[in-house]
């Protein structure tokens, strides 16, 4: 592919759509919240109920906050044993205080209307949960806005081009009615990390000029998935094992890394404008999925500076999970091992010794799973401004950047990413159990892979 955009315009170009969203942000608009309704309560709806719904609504049910209660009203899921075993295990999280969960049989919905049906039971100024795989986001979030809902909605939001800017258009349309919109970039809430990003925009590192973070471990979630049984719908199956296919998660590259490349960006205060990436898959001969086993991604900033991260889901290698920044002054620990607690310290030298610490943030840490939780409902109280979404969006986009650099084998801009002319789940209001997926197998229950160098300019025609 021939990089036909000037990388030094990247950035200004994805403002022009981005900033719309965010600017109805500042401006003053009715109040719209539940601390307002009856019995001092704001009303959850899960919406998709896998094990990150679950912990989500069981973080939100404990918010602190002494002017409202929330309480779970309603529960949907396009599998039954998935909502059957939430449903059970948000029960028991909450066997001491059982008010806070108010879902009997008639308000637990299941199927592709399902998140209707539950967000129907909600009043304006409530809060609906998105857990589902991020190709349902904008069917969701739209039903959401005509419903007056508050939102929170996992990481990450998109997969493509036409879906972010579709995200961003929705993002506005929310601002425009008050509503709050919190994404689930929960290191973003982190208070160690949000004083060393203060503290790096200060100068105590001097400038950012490289930055690298790790993310290798063994297989996780749904990410490797073998031919699906004879007795399964494809569409359903595809569901299920949404880390398996690009067109539900972006694949694992997406999902797993988007916490880490999000928070090295964020302590850079920019979004990277091109990418170049390795990428491949090693011991894998019973495995149908299209996700690489290995990534190795570098960004390049609009100074110069660069971000390497390798990404890698390997049984029986050295696990890593940490991101680090080297500034000209000195260098500085984002996350030391996984995303909580983060252990946040800044240093004198490159070496990062021990000896040459110059700050680390107490411990304990509070949790950012809770934080980001906490500051939706504040700002749901308190009527402040508040939407991630393009936030979410611009950091989706540069996971897909990555993405899509090792899977053609070419260098991406964040332009191309954003004007990526294929949509990986068109049509997706349409989806019926049985019907098709937008990805089949071939005769030997194999899913299209990418072919970096061979399939050089069109993973998603491969893919979708």
């Amino acid at each position: 592919m021939r990089n036909q955009f000037n990388p030094q315009s990247d950035r200004r170009q994805f403002i022009k759509i981005a900033g719309a969203a965010s600017a109805l942000s500042t401006l003053t608009l009715p109040s719209v919240h539940a601390a307002e309704g009856a019995g001092n309560k704001i009303q959850l709806a899960l919406i998709g109920c896998g094990g990150r719904g679950t912990g989500a609504a069981g973080d939100a049910l404990y918010v602190k906050n002494d002017n409202v209660e929330l309480q779970l009203v309603a529960m949907a899921d396009v599998f039954e044993h998935r909502l059957a075993s939430s449903h059970e295990e948000i029960t028991k999280f909450t066997e001491s205080d059982p008010d806070k969960v108010n879902v009997p049989e008639d308000q637990r919905f299941v199927g592709f209307d399902a998140y209707r049906k539950a967000m129907d039971l909600l009043r304006p100024g409530d809060i609906a949960i998105f857990a589902s795989p991020l190709a349902f986001r904008p069917l969701h979030f739209q039903y959401a806005i005509e419903r007056g809902l508050h939102v929170f909605m996992e990481k990450p939001l998109v997969a493509d081009g036409i879906t972010a800017k579709q995200m961003n258009e929705l993002a506005a349309q929310a601002d425009a009615k008050n509503l709050k919109c919190g994404v689930g970039l929960m290191v973003r809430h982190c208070r160690g990390r949000q004083e060393l990003h203060q503290r790096i925009a200060d100068g105590e590192i001097g400038d950012l000029i490289a930055m690298r973070a790790y993310r290798m471990h063994g297989p996780v979630g749904s990410c490797f998935s073998t031919a699906k049984p004879a007795d399964r719908d494809e569409l359903m199956w595809q569901i299920e094992r949404f880390h398996s296919f690009l067109w539900a998660s972006g694949g694992l590259f997406s999902d797993f890394y988007i916490h880490q490349i999000d928070e090295v960006c964020w302590m850079k205060n920019a979004w990277p404008v091109k990418a170049q990436a390795l990428g491949g898959r090693e011991y894998r001969d019973k495995y149908v999925d299209q996700n690489f086993d290995v990534y190795a991604v570098e960004y390049t900033f609009d100074d110069g500076s660069k971000f390497f991260f390798d990404g890698r889901t390997m049984t029986g290698c050295r696990n890593d999970m940490s991101s680090t920044v080297h500034g000209s002054k000195g260098s500085a620990i984002v996350s030391e091992a996984g995303h909580t607690p983060g252990k946040v310290r800044t240093f004198s030298g490159q070496r990062q010794n021990r000896r040459d610490i110059v700050w680390a943030y107490p411990q304990p840490e509070q949790n950012p799973y809770q934080l980001e939780w906490q500051d939706l409902v504040d700002a749901i109280v308190n009527d402040r401004p508040y939407n991630e979404v393009p936030r979410g969006v611009e950091a989706s986009l540069v996971g897909n950047m990555g993405r899509i650099a090792a899977h053609t084998g070419q260098e991406i801009t964040f332009q191309q990413a954003l004007d990526w002319p294929h949509e990986l789940a068109p049509n997706i209001a349409d989806f019926t159990p049985n019907g098709p997926a937008p990805v089949m197998p071939d005769a030997d229950g194999r899913y299209p892979i990418p072919k970096p160098g061979i399939v050089r300019d069109a993973e998603y025609e491969l893919l979708t």
